[in-house]
């Protein structure tokens, strides 16, 4: 598998904790997704539409066969299949895969953008995403990651809190306890 991809997860509907571990099955078991890392499970406050309940966030890291698109492709179909609606932009829902980063490649096509057009504006993606890679890099990007992250507003820090901690037992540990 020669692609490697960061994908944000969020859900505020549910199961919340159930719908990841069934997302990252899903996930891996596609023959041409390799899940290798995962953060730490946060809980958020909502961004846009601000009358819903708290996420919780994520960030994995996935070697994948498959293109861009493909990949896009097959995140859509999991949100479908446990149950996303779209309803209210930035609304409640039980899944959202994001896909951040694909290599270190900037795609811009109808239906996808890379790296993910918000993902500067975001605490809740970034700091799970220096946990994972904390010399992460965006491409065509001089200024790191870790000093956007402290540049933020104290209150979109705040609103990312950890909710459960990666035990460094492997990726699905996270989900089972």
């Amino acid at each position: 598998m020669e692609n490697i991809v960061y994908i944000s997860i969020g859900s505020n509907m549910g199961n919340r904790k159930e719908i990841f571990a069934d997302a990252l099955r899903l996930l891996q078991n596609h023959s041409g997704i390799q899940v290798i890392d995962s953060s730490s499970l946060y809980e958020t406050d909502p961004v846009g539409f601000l009358d819903q309940e708290d996420f919780l966030n994520a960030v994995i890291k996935a070697e994948t066969s498959l293109k861009a698109d493909e990949l896009l492709a097959y995140c859509l179909q999991i949100e479908k299949q446990l149950g996303r609606k779209r309803v209210i932009r930035w609304g409640p829902r039980t899944l959202d895969l994001d896909i951040l980063l694909y290599n270190h490649e900037n795609i811009e096509t109808e239906d996808l953008i890379i790296p993910h057009p918000r993902i500067l504006d975001r605490a809740f993606v970034i700091i799970p995403l220096l946990e994972i890679d904390p010399h992460i890099t965006l491409p065509k990007m001089e200024t790191p990651l870790r000093v956007i992250l402290d540049n933020m507003q104290d209150k979109d820090k705040e609103g990312v809190r950890l909710w459960k901690q990666k035990n460094g037992e492997g990726v699905f540990a996270l989900f089972e306890s």
